[in-house]
């Protein structure tokens, strides 16, 4: 095992220690960065804005992906593939092809505005970019995988004679997907829904292509901070903002999990 741990301590945990110290050391040793990052307007507006922004698209992914993921592991055949192909494909497509994609879509000349002026629902071309509708249509569209495969995994999981012997004692479909099948796909929401928003925390390349200064996220304040500005003990403390938000959602997608493997008998 000493080579992944060797190369992980490396590359991950040195920088990571290396970062948390430079966050009280630089410019001077103190909590000054930490006091800027949370209590100084800007900054906790780029936190609160990164945080909502990533609520939205969690929501917005787990609308979109849930039906899918249902109609997806009901499909038999070339459907099935069909339908997973349209997923992978999605996965596998560059974020940075993808999101120069909707930057064609969204712009005053492109494909939407057009659409719009044509119609008459609009007499002049709107400006989406940069703009928060284009941020959260372009995260939507990179974090939707991510979203539908934990629901797939727990959806094909689950016995399907549970639904039939429920309909046999008198369940109507509509009590029977609310008593049975929800509950049971419920580990798949909560592994979507982590997933997503702690990788919406730290997204770079979309909201700085389409959202700009008008909707600037964590990520590319760092970026600006440390590359633009070279204030690396600001970027290092929200850095260490970022690592702990994220370690917190993980640490409450644990205990969902363990909660809900332990069953409504444990808990009683």
């Amino acid at each position: 095992m000493w080579p992944p741990v060797l190369f992980v301590v490396i590359f991950f945990v040195v920088p990571m220690v290396t970062l948390l110290i430079r966050s009280v050391t630089d410019p001077s040793l103190g909590l000054g960065n930490y006091h800027r990052v949370l209590f100084t307007g800007p900054y906790v507006r780029v936190l609160w804005l990164t945080i909502e922004t990533a609520s939205v698209v969690v929501l917005l992914c787990l609308l979109l992906a849930y039906p899918f993921a249902l109609a997806m592991s009901r499909a038999r055949g070339s459907l099935a593939g069909i339908m997973g192909a349209m997923v992978l494909v999605a996965l596998w497509t560059s974020v940075v092809i993808r999101s120069y994609g909707w930057m064609v879509v969204f712009q005053r000349r492109g494909i939407l505005n057009q659409a719009l002026v044509a119609s008459g629902l609009t007499d002049d071309a709107i400006n989406f970019i940069p703009g928060s509708i284009a941020v959260h249509v372009g995260m939507v569209h990179i974090m939707l995988p991510f979203m539908i495969l934990p629901l797939l995994a727990s959806m094909r999981s689950i016995d399907r004679s549970l639904l039939s012997a429920a309909s046999v004692l008198g369940a109507t479909p509509w009590a029977a997907f609310l008593k049975i099948f929800l509950p049971l796909s419920l580990p798949g929401v909560y592994a979507g829904c982590a997933l997503v928003f702690m990788m919406s925390l730290g997204f770079f390349i979309t909201p700085a292509l389409l959202g700009g200064p008008r909707h600037m996220m964590a990520a590319v304040l760092i970026e600006q901070q440390a590359n633009g500005l070279l204030d690396w003990g600001i970027a290092s403390a929200l850095s260490a903002v970022l690592l702990v938000l994220t370690s917190a959602i993980y640490l409450v997608y644990v205990r969902l999990t363990r909660d809900d493997r332990r069953g409504p008998l444990h808990a009683q």
